[in-house]
């Protein structure tokens, strides 16, 4: 199973949504937190080139936010983006 991380904010609609859908799909994930934390925000900007949460990277790739991860599952990817390892 991928190493999926995702960082969020506490009462992000998106971020819930997010988390929602990997839970249902029974994938685990690190959840960073960046809710009042600049030098979390800023490693999770530099990394995904994102300012808004959720941003969710998959095998330290990022796929984006909420919608991204949607997306993916909408078209069959995630799935195989999930398993690669």
């Amino acid at each position: 199973m991928a190493n999926v991380t995702i960082y969020t904010t506490q009462w992000c609609p998106f971020c819930i949504r997010a988390k929602m859908l990997l839970d249902h799909k029974n994938v685990e994930f690190s959840e960073i937190k960046v809710d009042g934390d600049l030098e979390k925000r800023q490693e999770m900007t530099r990394l995904s080139g994102g300012h808004t949460v959720p941003q969710i990277f998959i095998d330290e790739n990022p796929v984006g936010g909420c919608d991204d991860l949607f997306a993916l599952e909408r078209q069959g990817k995630l799935d195989e983006l999930l398993s690669s390892n």
